[in-house]
């Protein structure tokens, strides 16, 4: 029951906003995310493509059997990964572009919200206590 003076003087609104501003700063690290899958996806996707379709690449198969399988199963997993990697960064882009748009009516309705509450109460900014 001690944590209850600490908690009390925290208003719910502080505690949301607060919430919020962490919900912001971790949008931006996924930001970074997605642009990397954006970015790193399609170039593995690529590379991989182009060793395959290398004119070099069914002599590497038939002339080594071990390392050619190996390289086989490891291109395959690279497209794969990658094209997983790529649709889920194209469906956290559109994900962020949402809660971006979101967030932007959450603060010009808490602005609004704040200038009617200041302007019935006759308060200024200065004034606050």
């Amino acid at each position: 029951m001690e944590n209850t003076d600490e908690y009390s003087n925290h208003s719910v609104r502080d505690v949301i906003e607060s919430f919020v501003e962490q919900i912001q700063k971790t949008r931006k690290l996924l930001l970074g995310i997605t642009i990397s899958a954006l970015i790193l996806a399609p170039l593995a996707i690529g590379l991989s493509v182009y060793l395959v379709r290398h004119e070099h690449f069914f002599f590497i198969l038939d002339e080594y059997d071990e390392f050619g399988t190996f390289l086989v199963v490891l291109l395959v997993t690279i497209i794969i990964v990658s094209s997983i990697w790529l649709v889920l960064g194209i469906r956290q882009f559109t994900m962020l572009k949402s809660w971006n748009a979101r967030y932007s009516r959450y603060m010009k309705k808490k602005e609004q919200l704040d200038e009617k509450i200041s302007f019935s109460f006759e308060l200024d900014e200065d004034q606050e206590t």
